[in-house]
């Protein structure tokens, strides 16, 4: 049976980087990347190269909110083929933004939720009738996810979202031998920055590398694990947001870490 991989968010960073060490690893026999920005797909595609064992099929789709999932959900029912399974699923579709609450426009805050919950949420469900026993959902939650963040509050309360998500659909859809694994990392070397700060901010501060935080993602995930944090840094934060009381940490990153906007 033919084996297919779908990622989302795959035009840059990590969805790219996903989508590049996958191709080596010719666990599927096709990867789907989606994504907005059709050029940056067929590039990505040129990168990878080549191989008569994975085919790489770009597919350029807008997948913000419930509509965007419906597009995806009609795209499965009238591309998927009837001979395949959906091997691996990686929702990495997301975006941020910087600065406080009342200062950052409505509308962008309320697409951010769209997007890296509502879409990730309608593509998980609409993509689990093409599972079988033995696939993989990763889906990218961030380190923000352990803490409610001040000049970060919508992003962190998106990604604590994708978490919690994350984790109890490992839960339920153990007995069908699928596991979910919550990719939570922190700063990592993308254009996440150039986007979240409207440009002000060229570059992740502090950002880490995409490739391990990728390559360990996907041995986590392999090996059923619920969540991955590759770093230790990251890990030690995670732990230490459980001792720490959440206003706290909201007050301390208002006032101290303030991000452009």
């Amino acid at each position: 049976m033919k084996k297919i991989g779908i990622i989302t968010g795959a035009s840059s960073g990590m969805g790219a980087e996903f989508a590049r060490q996958f191709a080596k690893m010719m666990i599927c026999d096709e990867l789907w990347i989606i994504a907005r920005r059709n050029d940056r797909l067929l590039e990505l595609k040129t990168q990878i190269g080549h191989d008569d064992k994975v085919s790489i099929i770009p597919i350029a789709l807008d997948l913000t909110g419930s509509q965007g999932a419906k597009v995806f959900s009609t795209y499965l029912k009238e591309n998927f083929p009837s001979d395949a399974e959906l091997k691996l699923l990686i929702n990495n579709a997301g975006f941020g933004t910087y600065g406080p609450f009342e200062e950052t426009p409505v509308e962008r805050e309320m697409q951010m939720i769209d997007l890296n919950c509502t879409s990730l949420t309608g593509i998980c469900g609409y993509a689990l009738p093409y599972m079988k026993k033995n696939s993989i959902i990763i889906n990218t939650a961030s380190l923000a996810a352990f803490m409610p963040l001040g000049n970060f509050a919508v992003y962190a309360a998106t990604k604590a979202y994708v978490l919690s998500f994350s984790i109890a659909l490992a839960a339920e859809l153990k007995p069908r031998g699928i596991s979910v694994t919550a990719l939570c990392p922190g700063s990592v070397s993308t254009e996440f920055a150039n986007i979240a700060s409207n440009g002000v901010r060229k570059e992740v501060k502090g950002g880490l590398s995409c490739e391990k935080t990728v390559s360990h993602c996907i041995k986590h995930a392999l090996k059923g694990k619920h969540t991955a944090l590759a770093f230790a840094k990251w890990r030690i934060t995670a732990f230490l947001s459980r001792i720490a009381g959440r206003y706290l940490v909201a007050e301390f990153t208002y006032k101290y870490n303030k991000r452009p906007h």
